[in-house]
């Protein structure tokens, strides 16, 4: 299995992104998928994370009502979508997808400045 991240940048705040992880060589079902977030000098926070059935997801607290987490079929794709965003939102961002196995992409980085 690989993941490819991608979507992240430099934005403003109060800014949207939508970060996307593109998943192969898995059948891409019965997995859950986590967005993780680094960010300098602070431990590692997850952020949402969606299952393949029944599509139940999960978000933390701080980015509860301003990220959405959703997946495509049929592009094997799960997306982050990011609204209202904060500095403190700034980090690197890591896709993991478990299906039983436990599979990290390599990150991309978001930097929430003015």
């Amino acid at each position: 299995v690989q993941l490819v991240e991608s979507g992240g940048g430099l934005v403003q705040p109060g800014g949207s992104l939508v970060l996307a992880c593109a998943v192969s060589g898995s059948r891409f079902d019965n997995f859950v998928v986590t967005w993780y977030r680094q960010a300098p000098e602070k431990q590692g926070e997850l952020v949402a994370s969606i299952s393949a059935y029944e599509e139940r997801t999960n978000y933390a607290d701080s980015v509860k009502g301003r990220f959405t987490i959703s997946r495509d079929y049929t592009k094997t794709t799960v997306y982050l979508q990011m609204t209202s965003l904060k500095s403190e939102d700034t980090g690197v961002y890591y896709c993991n997808y478990n299906d039983g196995v436990s599979t990290w992409g390599k990150g991309t980085l978001v930097t929430v400045s003015s």
